[in-house]
């Protein structure tokens, strides 16, 4: 039965929908721990090892945040797979371009696969900046990712690559929360208006409270 939901249009865009929304619920909860940068190194670093000591004495040092890991690359390799299959799908079904050109989609809508592609690009290269130091500007210090984040918003070009992912990261809620619920079949044309703001107030919330990190650093209110 897994299969064969699995090997549709429709499971795969089910599959889409669940795992962007367990991302989306992990966004939001990562935001609001990123904003704890504004309130000091000590309540900053304090709140990144109470995630290594969540759960004890049940479970082991860091169990917690390796089974929040699981999950996510879990979510996000599902994610990722339905939508290139959906995209193969899709060319195939249609190998030649339309004669009449298709009502113009939305910005969102037309960016969603680039978004993606850049979202997955982002997330390899945050992953080497600040949890395993490998690209990090200057000397990363384990145990200290105040001191990590402001290295890495110190530069431009992390500044760039940061701020050019959450633009995208934006769009690709505004359009992703909208379109799951048309697929969970929450959507309907009395809630339509109301998902829709929802996923622009969503969208423009995580996008603002993201950037504010590296806008806060560029300003010199984090130092």
């Amino acid at each position: 039965m897994a299969r064969t939901v699995w090997d549709s249009s429709v499971g795969k865009k089910t599959v889409m929908a669940v795992s962007g929304l367990v991302m989306l619920l992990y966004l939001v909860v990562h935001m609001i721990g990123n904003l704890k940068i504004f309130f000091g190194s000590g309540e900053f670093n304090h709140y990144a090892h109470w995630l290594r000591t969540l759960g004890e004495p049940f479970l082991h040092y860091e169990w917690a945040l390796w089974i929040i890991r699981v999950a996510l690359v879990a979510a996000v390799v599902a994610h990722a797979t339905a939508a290139y299959q959906l995209s193969r799908r899709d060319i195939r079904a249609r190998p030649s371009k339309y004669v009449h050109r298709k009502p113009r989609a939305s910005y969102a809508t037309r960016t969603m696969r680039w978004g993606g592609i850049i979202l997955g690009l982002f997330i390899v290269w945050h992953i080497l900046d600040l949890t395993t130091g490998t690209v990090h500007p200057g000397g990363f210090q384990s145990g200290h990712p105040y001191q990590n984040v402001v290295d890495t918003f110190s530069t431009w070009y992390g500044n760039i690559i940061y701020i050019v992912a959450m633009l995208a990261l934006g769009l690709h809620i505004r359009h992703g929360f909208w379109s799951a619920a048309q697929t969970l079949g929450v959507g309907s044309r009395t809630r339509d208006r109301a998902l829709k703001t929802v996923a622009n107030v969503l969208a423009l919330l995580l996008t603002a409270g993201f950037v504010a990190v590296p806008v806060g650093v560029m300003t010199g209110v984090v130092s």
